[in-house]
C-alpha cells in the first residue's frame, strides 16, 4: 500500500452499486490512520507496560512487581487485540457478505486504500 500517492483528486470512486461516492483521497487518508494504529499503539502499550515493570523492579518491592507484570500483561494483551482486531473486522465482513461482494470491496478499499483496484473503481 503506497500511502497518499498516485490519487486523482478531481476524480469521483465508487463502491459496486451501493451507491456510496466519494474522493479518491479519503481511501488513502483512512488507511493510513488504520495502518498507524495497527503499529504505533500495540508499540506504545508495550514500551509503556517495559517502563512500569522497571520502575517496580528497581524499587524493590514485591507487591509493587507482581502488580507491574499484571499490567505489563494486559498491556501485552491489549497491544496484540489493537494489531489483530481490523483483520478480525475485516474477516467478518468478507464472511457475513459472501454473497454481495460490494461490501466487502467498499470494506477493503477504505481499509487497504485499494483505489482503481477492483474494491473501488472511477465513476462514470
Amino acid at each position: 500500500m503506497s500511502f497518499l500517492i498516485d490519487v486523482d483528486n478531481s476524480l469521483t470512486y465508487s463502491c459496486g452499486t451501493i451507491g456510496l461516492e466519494f474522493n479518491g483521497m479519503i481511501p488513502y487518508i483512512v488507511a493510513s490512520i488504520v495502518t498507524i494504529i495497527k503499529i504505533v499503539v500495540p508499540i506504545l502499550l508495550i514500551i509503556f507496560g517495559m517502563i512500569d515493570l522497571v520502575k517496580a523492579v528497581t524499587a524493590g518491592k514485591e507487591d509493587e512487581i507482581k502488580k507491574a507484570q499484571t499490567v505489563f500483561i494486559r498491556r501485552l494483551v491489549m497491544g496484540i487485540l489493537v494489531f489483530f482486531v481490523v483483520v478480525i473486522v475485516q474477516m467478518l465482513v468478507t464472511f457475513v457478505s459472501n454473497k454481495d461482494r460490494n461490501v466487502a470491496n467498499c470494506f477493503r478499499c477504505f481499509i487497504n486504500g485499494d483505489v482503481g483496484d477492483t474494491a473501488c473503481y472511477v465513476s462514470n
